[in-house]
């Protein structure tokens, strides 16, 4: 199957498989979805990320966090760049989740990290997505 959008799929996966209260989820493998995954390993969104080879392809297999096993720690996730519309922020345009509830995840230069890191490092990019 053909995917226009990788990287939505892999936040809709993740989106569905909360909702419906899954354990894990499995997608498709890529540098960029890796590193997504970490970022919402590393800021407290999922449990674990594990790749894998799944026959002839690699794949991530993602743990979901719980609050007391019931509620789903991910409550919301929105694709912002997309490929018919990129969405950019400079420097001192990085936008903030919910007051600063959630995290963006940005595209830059220096590599895909969230906002605050961004800030940090005073690094524009593309705004991938808002996770909260």
């Amino acid at each position: 199957m053909n995917i226009s959008d990788p990287i939505a799929d892999m936040l809709t996966r993740v989106r569905n498989a909360s909702r419906a209260r899954h354990t894990e989820v499995v997608v498709p493998a890529s540098r960029t979805k890796r590193e997504i995954a970490r970022i919402l390993k590393d800021e407290g969104f999922i449990a674990d990320v594990a790749e894998e080879q799944d026959g002839p392809r690699h794949v991530l297999r993602l743990t979901l966090r719980y609050v007391d096993g019931k509620v789903p720690v991910v409550s919301g996730l929105k694709r912002v760049s997309k490929p018919g519309l990129r969405v950019y922020a400079a420097k001192t345009d990085i936008p903030r989740v919910l007051g600063g509830l959630g995290i963006v995840i940005v595209s830059t230069s220096q590599g895909i990290m969230t906002g605050a890191q961004a800030r940090k490092a005073q690094l524009g990019g593309e705004v991938l997505a808002y996770v909260w």
